[in-house]
């Protein structure tokens, strides 16, 4: 059994684990999890994000407002985030970017929320994790202003656009989308992204690996994904684990000792 994994993105807080959660989340230590980063997609999620880092000790969050809720983004937002922010387990402003594929907020107010947040995770210190679908261009524009540190989160670019990315500082963040049938492209960044800008995900309880698809996510499953990226890079799995463990524990500011 592969160990000492760090899902560097997950959802624990969404309303797929609410039957069992407690359950599930003090197992997963005793599945090879040693660390994981749960991801707001809203100032009330955000919350949800403090409350489970500060009741597991191998938990960490991410506060921020997700594209599809940018036309709900209250006035007072910004004193809000700065609040949640100042927690001690909070490491990331996350999960924010652009969402062109739904479209559930106006483009011009993502892109507006999503330049101001960028802003504000660079005065607080801290790095961003970034949602982008179908957005490449418009991203890829704030990237090259604003120069954050940061994970381009379930990448979704070319070979090309991750070679970018990464020149511009930020981490690449794989999930089981690699295991998909017909993902040439993924297993292609898989295969080619510096192994130390690489961070493994789950995206849970969305982008459950082969053979599991149609199944509820969880981080126990990252082994698959793993498995699968080790394979297309002609090394041991267990190699990639310990290598992304410390990728994710250096852009989040985490000391890898503390984990185990």
């Amino acid at each position: 059994m592969l160990q000492g994994i760090f899902d560097s993105h997950a959802h624990y807080d969404d309303e797929a684990f609410d039957g069992d959660r407690e359950a599930l989340l003090e197992a997963l230590p005793g599945r090879g999890i040693c660390g994981v980063v749960n991801c707001a997609s809203d100032l009330a999620t955000a919350q949800t994000c403090v409350a489970l880092a500060r009741r597991y000790p191998y938990f960490y969050a991410a506060v921020g407002i997700h594209p599809h809720e940018a036309a709900k983004a209250p006035a007072d937002w910004r004193e809000r985030l700065e609040s949640l922010s100042q927690e001690e387990k909070v490491v990331a402003i996350g999960e924010i970017g652009l969402d062109y594929h739904y479209d559930f907020s106006p483009r011009e107010l993502q892109r507006d929320l999503l330049a101001e947040q960028l802003a504000f995770a660079k005065e607080r210190g801290l790095p961003v994790i970034l949602h982008d679908r179908e957005a490449h261009g418009d991203m890829m524009e704030l990237l090259r202003k604003v120069r954050p540190k940061g994970v381009m989160h379930c990448f979704s670019g070319s070979v090309e656009l991750m070679r970018e990315t990464v020149a511009l500082g930020m981490y690449i963040g794989l999930g089981g989308a690699v295991t998909f049938k017909n993902a040439r492209v993924p297993v292609e960044v898989a295969k080619e992204v510096p192994l130390d800008r690489l961070l493994l995900e789950t995206d849970c309880p969305y982008m459950t690996p082969v053979p599991l698809r149609g199944k509820r996510n969880d981080s126990a499953n990252i082994p698959l994904t793993a498995e699968k990226i080790a394979q297309v890079r002609s090394m041991e799995a267990q190699a990639l684990v310990d290598q992304c463990r410390r990728n994710t524990c250096e852009l989040f500011g985490i000391s890898e000792r503390s984990l185990f």
